[in-house]
């Protein structure tokens, strides 16, 4: 004997797979981590504090709310060592760096156009870490200290990119991202007397792939 109720209820669960088609997209993309740096000074003088060139890998989760509208959850990956450097010395300690944040999407292109430039912009949190060998003398130790910790801080994300279209599933991206966040002053931390002021940034060109359903 049918149940009317029952019939319904699975008629609506038949029906949801194509109506939530194409509204979500898993990927991922490597590429490379570039970093400014920032100034210290201390009544020894004054020297370059930040992060050294690596690579840059992410991932993420995204959903496309609409035509033009979407967002995505994203984890950053990258490799870089903590520097710091005066006159002609320069130290380095082992370093890599976390992120998670959400971004908002806009794209200039409906969802179904095979080209689709879009900006992104969202926010999160930052984790840096310092991964190398604390030793009992540090060069350039009068300014700051390369430290074997991790510190969390809030992260402002802003970028832009492609994406393609090459199938119904699959898609290509080009992206670049700018990552902003406070100086991590408990990774390279400031000696005595010493000070280092500004917003630490992460510029990543990265080249991606996603599976859209």
């Amino acid at each position: 004997m049918k149940h009317p109720i029952l019939n319904s209820l699975l008629l609506l669960l038949t029906a949801l797979p194509p109506a939530a088609a194409q509204n979500w997209e898993v990927g991922g993309a490597v590429g490379g981590s570039f970093n400014t740096s920032n100034s210290v000074s201390s009544p020894a003088g004054s020297a370059s504090a930040g992060i050294a060139t690596g690579i840059a890998g992410s991932a993420w989760l995204g959903n496309n709310s609409g035509s033009h509208l979407g967002g995505e959850f994203r984890y950053d990956f990258s490799t870089g060592d903590l520097k710091l450097s005066s006159g002609g010395t320069s130290t380095q300690f082992a370093g890599r760096t976390q992120a998670f944040h959400y971004d908002f999407l806009y794209h200039f292109a409906p969802r179904a156009s095979r080209v689709r430039p879009f900006l992104a912009a969202g926010g999160g949190f930052k984790i840096y870490s310092g991964t190398g060998q604390e030793q009992a003398y540090q060069p350039l130790e009068q300014y700051a200290l390369l430290t074997k910790t991790n510190q969390l801080i809030g992260l402002v994300s802003v970028g832009g990119g492609i994406k393609f279209n090459v199938s119904p599933h699959l898609q290509l991206r080009i992206e670049v991202h700018d990552y902003l966040s406070p100086f991590p002053n408990q990774v390279i931390a400031p000696a005595p007397g010493a000070g280092i002021s500004g917003w630490m940034q992460q510029i990543v060109p990265s080249f991606g792939i996603s599976y859209v359903f």
